[in-house]
């Protein structure tokens, strides 16, 4: 079935289910009751809240925002139905800790905090447990999407230092739901979801389910694909003390995807199009992603202050991977870099099978009690996690040379990918506890820490005689402490300080490298944070946040050996203004100071530089106003600025600061009775060329943001 027939039967499905409920009740209606309604059509004007209040990724629950010693952004579901999100993509653009870190168009969804890249095996979450981030991770059943700024050993083990994306899983609900969204973009995407929601007859028992399928066409002409997506949650409240929740989800994505472009001459900023598309050779096949969640969670409350929680999930990847890969120019011996007329190396790159299957298992225990003067609220629990990572050695083999203005078609080098077996298997045990210790009416004092066990078993290979090497094998073990004041000035304003460390798993040798395809053994990192939150009324807070991280620094060498030498240090100022201003206006301001220094490595062409593809000011400004001469109408626009980012570690090339203006306007009104938001948004109004994204990762990459692109929606709550 294709995916414009599956979203539209999906859809169709759901709005006659709902239609036909709704008409059923109708039938108790009087024909006055209909003659007034026809007579005055009713206008729903949104009263959601402009913000979120609590983040469960901060802590061990869903901790107050103002009480928390970190630095926490969320977004609501209905945030990013107003905000028209459909990708954490599309929600970066509001945060601007936020950054790409080598997310092509078609491939993996892949990030920075703070500086530093995160880490696909670990550092995105799925209701806290960790999940690849290895494609684009649906947004349909999500509930709120979650970002905790800075080192996470605490709360989550291993992850990398610049913090960890928490997608939080929709579930029932008490009262029904019945949404139904439906988009069209000016290239020709169609989006279709559907979130059916509440409970059954025995109301102890609760559903959500939602159904979701998008035609793929990216503003990079040929960038062409399809997704299909659904999940269902369901959960029994057994007896009032125990609770149990199940949830499952499955995604099909079918993409080709857009690599980006190298310096001419490993010099020169190309002048391109950003439309322009690499992979357009005739064999060039879409990249296949298959991803599934089984999700479960046990709650039992032994009374009002004590409770035992066991969660799972297990998560399934699968990949087969093809692109016609641009890389180098043989010509002038470049690599990387294209030629200085334009013409580039075309490479069949062929890797089908990978496969990954992280399973986490986390009890955790959570109570109040006093000793003394002193009030304790407690957590303490243990987790495993274990991941098997399958692939076969890939095809990356010369096939021609093409131009990236004047595109040449190439025979692809012939040949697949080998046989696929397992090529690492990592193993975590963790114990972990934390105190929040209310010293008195005003000083909490939160002390915790986390012990974690890593055991990793990596295939190496044979040597040049052909002989099979002994695996690698790493088995160590690592403290990390977290400790943290809060002081509450007044309700609604706290001050805090803290201190952590961090673990992260080794990065992993690229290609092209001498020791390509193998992970460095895992490393600390650690951060001190100071700051401020206030509350400014209920529906409106500001944060300022200043934060120093020192981790191992990671580079190719010049014996081109990918290695952990030296310190890559970032300090930085966080600023953001969140919620509703006025009446009628809802305000969003996030702003990030970044200052980035490598050092230790012993190489000047390093030491003392920025790091690669991070400005030293970012930020971004959204406003929406409800206008009050219009009831429904609402108007908004979005500025993004950020300043210039160093392309290469020794800093020779950088790429130029840039302005991005969005704008968007919604209606909430009824139609037939069902009330419907309609909204329209332009991105990058003035049409601006940008580089988005300067990654160094496969030799280094330059990626443009998109041109001016155009969409609409419509929005049914039957």
């Amino acid at each position: 079935m294709s995916t414009p027939n599956f979203a539209v039967s999906a859809i169709a499905l759901a709005v006659f289910h709902a239609f036909s409920g709704a008409a059923a009740a109708a039938t108790t209606d009087t024909a006055a009751e209909a003659a007034t309604e026809q007579a005055m059509p009713e206008v729903i004007v949104s009263a959601t809240k402009a913000r979120a209040n609590s983040a469960s990724i901060a802590g061990f629950g869903n901790v107050p925002l103002l009480e928390t010693p970190a630095s926490v952004s969320v977004l609501t579901a209905q945030q990013m139905l107003d905000l028209q999100i459909r990708s954490t993509t599309d929600a970066a653009r509001f945060d601007a800790s936020l950054s790409d870190s080598y997310n092509a168009v078609g491939y993996a969804e892949q990030f920075s905090i703070r500086g530093f890249k995160l880490d696909n095996a670990s550092s995105y979450r799925k209701d806290g447990m960790a999940i690849p981030g290895d494609t684009q991770i649906p947004l349909e059943n999500k509930e709120r999407l979650e970002v905790l700024k800075g080192l996470s050993g605490l709360q989550a083990g291993v992850s990398a230092p610049g913090g960890i994306v928490n997608y939080v899983t929709k579930r029932p609900t008490d009262t029904p739901v019945r949404t139904v969204v439906l988009e069209a973009r000016e290239r020709g995407t169609l989006y279709g979801d559907v979130d059916v929601g509440g409970r059954f007859e025995d109301n102890r028992f609760g559903y959500r389910v939602n159904v979701a399928g998008e035609r793929l066409r990216s503003y990079i002409k040929g960038a062409d694909g399809n997704r299909k997506f659904v999940s269902a949650a369901f959960d029994w409240q057994i007896s009032p003390q125990a609770l149990l929740q199940i949830d499952a989800d499955y995604q099909k994505k079918s993409q080709v995807t857009a690599p980006g472009f190298q310096l001419l001459n490993n010099t020169t900023l190309p002048v391109v199009d950003p439309d322009t598309m690499l992979n357009d050779q005739p064999w060039s096949r879409p990249v296949e992603t298959t991803t599934s969640n089984v999700g479960a969670r046990f709650e039992y409350k032994f009374s009002p202050d004590w409770n035992a929680t066991i969660s799972a999930n297990q998560h399934n990847f699968k990949r087969d991977d093809y692109t016609a890969f641009p890389y180098g120019c043989d010509e002038q011996k470049l690599a990387p870099g294209y030629c200085g007329n334009g013409d580039y190396d075309v490479y069949n790159y062929i890797s089908e099978g990978e496969k990954k299957s992280p399973l986490t298992v986390q009890a955790l225990v959570q109570g109040r009690f006093a000793t003394g003067a002193l009030a304790h609220d407690f957590t303490g629990g243990a987790s495993f996690y274990k991941n098997s990572e399958k692939w076969g050695d890939y095809l990356y083999d010369y096939s021609g040379v093409s131009n990236i203005y004047h595109p040449v078609v190439v025979a692809p080098a012939p040949g697949t990918s080998g046989p696929v077996s397992e090529r690492r298997h990592t193993n975590e045990r963790a114990l972990f506890a934390q105190d929040i210790v209310s010293l008195n009416a005003q000083l909490k004092l939160h002390a915790g820490a986390r012990y974690v066990q890593v055991k990793r078993t990596e295939y190496v290979g044979f040597d040049e005689e052909g002989v099979l090497l002994p695996d690698a094998r790493t088995d160590v073990g690592f403290w990390l402490p977290n400790v943290a004041l809060v002081y509450s000035v007044r309700p609604n304003v706290s001050l805090y300080t803290s201190y952590a460390q961090g673990l992260e798993h080794g990065g992993i040798a690229p290609i092209t490298t001498g020791n390509q395809g193998r992970a460095l053994t895992p490393s600390k990192s650690r951060q001190v944070e100071v700051g401020v939150k206030a509350d400014i009324h209920p529906d409106l807070s500001a944060t300022v946040a200043l934060f120093e991280i020192r981790k191992g620094l990671e580079y190719t060498d010049a014996q081109n050996v990918f290695v952990r030498n030296g310190e890559a240090q970032n300090r930085g100022l966080e600023m953001a203004l969140n919620g509703r201003a006025t009446r009628d206006l809802t305000v969003g301001v996030s702003a990030t100071a970044l200052n980035t220094k490598q050092s230790g490595t012993g190489l000047a062409s390093l030491d003392g530089k920025r790091v690669t593809n991070v400005a030293a000011f970012k930020s971004s400004v959204y406003a929406d106003y409800a206008v009050p001469q219009v009831e429904g109408l609402k108007l908004n626009a979005n500025w993004q600025y950020s300043g210039k980012k160093a392309f290469d570690p020794e800093n020779t090339v950088f790429v130029p600061s840039y302005h991005v203006l969005n704008l968007g306007a919604s209606y909430a009104t009824r139609i037939a009775g069902v009330s419907t938001t309609l909204r329209a948004s332009v991105n990058n109004a003035l049409d601006k060329f940008y580089w988005r994204d300067v990654t160094q990762d496969l030799g280094g990459y330059l990626m443009p943001g998109a041109s001016r692109t155009f969409r609409v929606s419509a929005q049914f709550d039957l």
